[in-house]
């Protein structure tokens, strides 16, 4: 492979006709003349000219075997083979290739000798200006050194997009405005088309500087659906733009020669994507990973996108995993883990003996140390896939040659069981072996890729026994990347290609360890002042593959299918949920139950404002109600506690503490008791049935700001940097302050604004005023993660309803939280704080500071339904078990009674 393949910019193009004469010992001999009409294409180091005609080859000129190129000279007019040439283009070489004659994908053929290839262009005024370009990249093409050809290639492209503007005639509309025009290049496979981008009001074109492969690529901006930022031969510059959510190839990726003008594009266009998140990160995936809201398949097409993986750019080609171990079997059972790939290690340390050899040459290397000495991704090997398809790129990246027969992709269990054994072989797999699209597998072009040890021709790919043909191999590949037992343990191979054993002290336990330059920061080639040495370490990195751009520094939460029986693949590798195969007389009460919350939350928009009632003299600041849901209690910043009956529509008592504002209300199992906290550090014990104080916990050294209650245990959170835990025996209290035993103190930096606690009261979660959320281990009173994840306070926090994920509302946005692992994996940023709220793992409903009720879908990250509630914030709220009974309260001092109306 020559790296200087990698990249071919297209200069110039143009109409011509071609006429071809043989030379020979320096006399003009006609031993061939030929005329026909075709496209001249001149690139950074070659002449390419494409005949209309099918049949006739394709001509490539390498620069560097010219002999000479001019316009025919004037005493040359009387010519038999030169005459009405008027625009005619002179170029005499060594040698050239002819590329698909008779229109057939072959290896090149070479013709060598003395020849003079004559083109005459239609607009003979563009003579001039060609000739003088051909000279420049001749005379580029024969000086030594890369660096100094590259340099020189670069200054004659910068200077004819000098002399060119974008044609504002090739606007769709005559109102279009101009928002913004630079220089850039349209990147393909193997090549880049230097010329215009122009960004409008309503649309982004680009105009290639040669016309071809036409005049312009519009795209209208409203049909843009997501954008990724770049990073294009390890510099980043580059800019992909989608029209559409799923597919796996873009509509344009443009390589621009500044970052300026990149991140200038990128806003321009992001402004008219609906609920565009400013930079897409991985965390606005994660979650509907989680949750079973997009597949696997969906999930690592993401990842790749968003680590920089291209299908424009063959070093950078999307990876996917290998998941099926079994080649052998004649059927593949999924539902047995020796089925599959350990997806905690990589294909280098399958094997372990060949492990063992390569740890010692590894402990032996001198620095800078390596594990592999090569890569699992890199242009030849994603060409070792599609040479099938793409048969003219792998021709082109190896100068016009096959690779070998017995080399090339002629079976699955073969490749599988190389990448086990060989010892420089650790390639992973592409996005194509879990698609639709099976053509890859077939020669269906009727290739000649040769012929194999043996005698047997190299045609269509083995396929393993359980497949009964191509589509067939790749439904079932398709089954196993979505079976239960990938998406159970599918994050460990996320850790080691995207995640935190990617690089560091966790790569090395890992065994993952590749050559430093093919990671991401591995070198720096602004720091490189010698073109010549900056070309060769861009060539050799981007033949030897690229490490993708790290994604996450912390373990990658797990996925589990909880109650779902089977999961399928559409077209679009959308998820959809099985028929649950029980049936309904067999259904239990928590199905029954379970399936009534569901529908509540699938409703929630519908909720309607019942009654409303001003019952206090300041904003109230807790809810609770009692299990029959006739008396409802609320505290409240004046320092009363209140109840009020639901039946009679009264107040039927209030009480005050103290003359400081009470914070928050619970209600004790078999509502004898209510706790309120207060300001004055204090925390208060009602007695329902008595009608009076019934005990006082002075509990903090500061305001208390809020409670929970669960099996005797009182969780206690305090301005005074604190979260205690209480032990309370019994659930009749005393007066008895000794019955209060402090069994942890839990200490915070600042001061702690909020608590919940998970189902199995296991684990609680705080939010301060500093916008930090720590969760604990309440058993051992150890804090498992601190993330500051919010500007400001943390006005509320809730576990999800299976204790997966916690939820964090603050003055910026809304955070989930894995549990297990600690990472975010979503993030809503909201227009105003959200005060308090309530949500079943995928809708939240919400009171704001404005005092809507605000219904969202996360999963979407947008709202859905804006319900007009209060004057004021939204300061407490409470859901009945069927979620579809709701009471609010706010600064407005009322509470709000909300009904589902379905």
């Amino acid at each position: 492979m020559k790296g200087t393949k990698l990249l071919h910019t297209l200069i110039y193009w143009n109409h011509s006709r071609l006429m071809y004469l043989k030379h020979m010992h320096n006399f003009f001999l006609i031993v061939l003349f030929r005329k026909f009409r075709g496209s001249l294409k001149i690139c950074s180091k070659s002449i390419i000219f494409e005949p209309d005609d099918n049949i006739q080859p394709i001509i490539k000129i390498p620069l560097r075997d010219c002999i000479s190129i001019k316009a025919p000279e004037d005493n040359e007019a009387n010519n038999p083979f030169t005459r009405n040439t008027h625009g005619g283009i002179s170029v005499v070489c060594n040698q050239v290739f002819l590329i698909k004659e008779r229109n057939v994908i072959a290896p090149y053929k070479t013709v060598r000798g003395r020849a003079e290839h004559l083109f005459q262009l239609d607009v003979a005024g563009k003579v001039g200006d060609v000739v003088q370009t051909l000279h420049q990249l001749y005379r580029a093409s024969c000086l030594d050194k890369m660096g100094d050809q590259a340099a020189m290639i670069t200054a004659i492209l910068q200077s004819r997009l000098a002399r060119t503007s974008f044609d504002k005639n090739r606007f769709q509309s005559i109102s279009e405005t101009l928002h913004m025009e630079c220089k850039a290049e349209m990147v393909t496979p193997l090549v880049t088309n230097p010329g215009h981008v122009c960004v409008s009001d309503a649309n982004l074109y680009f105009q290639p500087l040669n016309g071809y492969p036409k005049p312009v690529v519009q795209i209208t901006l409203q049909n843009v659906r997501r954008i990724y930022k770049r990073r294009h031969g390890l510099m980043p510059l580059g800019l992909e733009v989608f029209c559409t959510e799923n597919d796996l190839c873009s509509d344009i990726y443009l390589k621009f020669y500044s970052c300026q003008d990149r991140d200038e594009v990128y806003r321009l266009i992001a402004k008219y994507i609906e609920n565009h998140i400013a930079e897409h990160t991985a965390e606005s995936y994660v979650l509907q990973w989680q949750r079973g809201h997009i597949s696997n398949y969906q999930y690592l097409l993401h990842l790749n996108n968003l680590a920089d993986r291209s299908c424009n750019d063959l070093s950078q080609y999307p990876v996917f995993p290998w998941i099926i171990a079994d080649y052998s079997s004649s059927e593949l059972d999924l539902t047995k883990p020796e089925t599959f790939r350990d997806l905690s290690k990589p294909v280098g340390a399958l094997n372990k003996e060949r492990l063992d050899r390569l740890v010692t040459r590894y402990q032996e290397m001198p620095e800078p140390k390596f594990m592999y000495g090569s890569h699992y991704s890199s242009p030849g090997y994603v060409l070792f896939y599609l040479v099938r398809v793409a048969p003219e790129y792998m021709l082109c990246l190896q100068n016009g040659k096959f690779d070998h027969a017995d080399r090339m992709f002629n079976s699955i269990a073969e490749t599988w069981k190389n990448c086990l054994d060989g010892a420089t072989d650790f390639k992973e797999l592409i996005p194509e072996f879990y698609e639709n699209d099976s053509s890859f597998l077939v020669n269906s072009l009727k290739l000649d890729l040769g012929k194999r040890q043996g005698g047997k021709m190299v045609e269509d790919v083995e396929l393993p026994p359980w497949a009964s043909g191509p589509d067939d191999f790749l439904q079932k590949s398709q089954e196993a990347l979505e079976s239960p037992y990938v998406s159970e343990h599918l994050h460990e191979w996320i850790d080691i290609i995207f995640g935190y054993k990617q690089k560091g002290s966790e790569a090395v336990a890992a065994h993952n360890v590749f050559h430093p330059l093919t990671y991401e920061g591995g070198v720096d080639l602004n720091s490189i002042l010698d073109p010549n040495e900056k070309v060769a370490l861009l060539t050799q990195i981007l033949e030897f593959g690229q490490t993708p751009k790290q994604l996450f520094t912390t373990p990658h939460p797990q996925r589990k299918i909880q109650k779902w029986k089977s999961l399928s693949r559409t077209s679009s590798h959308s998820i959809s949920i099985a028929e649950s195969p029980v049936s309904p007389n067999e259904e239990s009460f928590e199905d029954l139950t379970e399936e009534s919350i569901t529908l509540a939350w699938n409703n929630i928009a519908k909720l309607k404002l019942d009654k409303q009632y001003k019952i206090h003299k300041e904003a109230i600041t807790g809810i609770a109600v009692t299990c029959n849901g006739s008396s409802v209690f609320t505290t409240s910043q004046d320092s009363t506690l209140k109840m009020f009956s639901k039946d009679s529509k009264t107040i039927q008592r209030s009480v005050s503490f103290s003359n400081m504002a009470l914070s928050s209300c619970i209600i004790l199992p078999g509502d004898t008791t209510v706790i309120t906290s207060s300001w004055d550090n204090h925390i208060y014990f009602y007695s329902i049935a008595f009608g009076r104080q019934q005990d006082v916990l002075l509990g903090h050294d500061d305001a208390v700001s809020k409670i929970c209650w669960r099996d005797g245990h009182l969780f206690s959170a305090s301005w005074d940097s604190t979260v205690k835990v209480w032990h309370c025996p019994g659930e009749t209290l005393s007066n008895k302050k000794h019955h209060f035993e402090l069994l942890a103190q839990l200490e915070h930096d600042v001061s702690v604004n909020t608590i919940d606690l998970n189902a199995a009261n296991t684990i609680l979660a705080s939010g301060t005023k500093e916008g930090t959320i720590s969760v604990w281990d309440i058993t051992t009173a150890t804090m498992l993660h601190q993330l500051p994840r919010h500007s400001g306070t943390v006005f509320h926090t809730a576990f999800s309803p299976d204790s997966r994920h916690l939820l964090s509302a603050g003055e910026d946005c809304f955070k989930v939280i894995d549990v297990q692992t600690g990472m975010v994996v979503s993030s809503v940023t909201t227009e105003e704080p959200q005060r308090c709220f309530k949500w079943d793992g995928n809708t939240i409903l919400s009171g704001s500071q404005s005092g809507e009720l605000l219904v969202w879908d996360l999963l979407g990250g947008k709202v859905t339904e804006r319900i007009k509630g209060h004057t004021g914030a939204v300061t407490a709220m409470w859901m009945n078990e069927q979620c579809n009974s709701v009471i609010t309260g706010g600064e407005d001092k009322q509470i709000m009674f909300w009904k589902l109306q379905y």
